[in-house]
């Protein structure tokens, strides 16, 4: 068996509608607008729960966080862009890696004036055939609060299998969450 990288290949995905590339600094405005907006903090707790969101956390995401995960081989994460206006849509990644397993978690969030257009499916699609078509993954795995039906939507429309539920899984900005769990494995799609 060949063993498996620790880093992921940085590259650029294009769907029909979509360009998905590394973060830069132009990004920095547009993730502090979108991920501070209270229907995005509703569901990510983010910096942590209970602090709010701020322009510093933002740069940071998109200079340091972003592209150590990928550098780790913790993940790889882009910056979801219109493809014919290059309007910032959000972000859409992979998270949580076990190289050894072929085990890895997708994960995304639209700007709130990006959603409803169909894009998070979009990407979590392209995402998916990406990681197990080219990069071999035998099992992807997507988490959404169970409340958060819209994420959830995303998750079966894109393919993603339900599992079953992770009780008291995870800490929003006000108690906690159960969240569903969905899979993605090589012969659930056909390519």
């Amino acid at each position: 068996m060949t063993e498996p990288p620790s880093v992921f290949p940085m590259v650029v995905l294009e769907t029909e509608r979509l360009i998905m590339r590394a973060f830069t600094d132009a990004d920095i405005e547009d993730v502090y607008l979108a991920v501070s907006h209270p229907s995005t903090q509703v569901w990510l707790p983010l910096p942590a729960p209970g602090q709010p969101y701020t322009l510093a956390d933002a740069a940071e995401w998109c200079r340091v966080r972003a592209p150590e995960a990928r550098a780790s081989g913790d993940g790889q994460q882009w910056a979801v862009l219109e493809r014919g206006t290059g309007g910032f849509v959000g972000a859409c990644g992979l998270l949580r890696t076990l190289w050894r397993a072929q085990v890895t978690e997708v994960g995304y969030w639209l700007a709130p004036w990006q959603r409803g257009k169909g894009y998070a499916t979009e990407a979590v699609a392209a995402v998916a055939r990406w990681a197990l078509r080219d990069l071999g993954f035998e099992r992807l795995e997507l988490k959404a609060a169970v409340g958060n039906t819209a994420s959830r939507r995303v998750a079966e429309k894109a393919g993603f299998v339900y599992e079953g539920v992770e009780r008291n899984a995870m800490p929003l900005h006000e108690g906690r969450t159960d969240l569903a769990v969905y899979s993605l494995i090589p012969g659930d799609v056909r390519w």
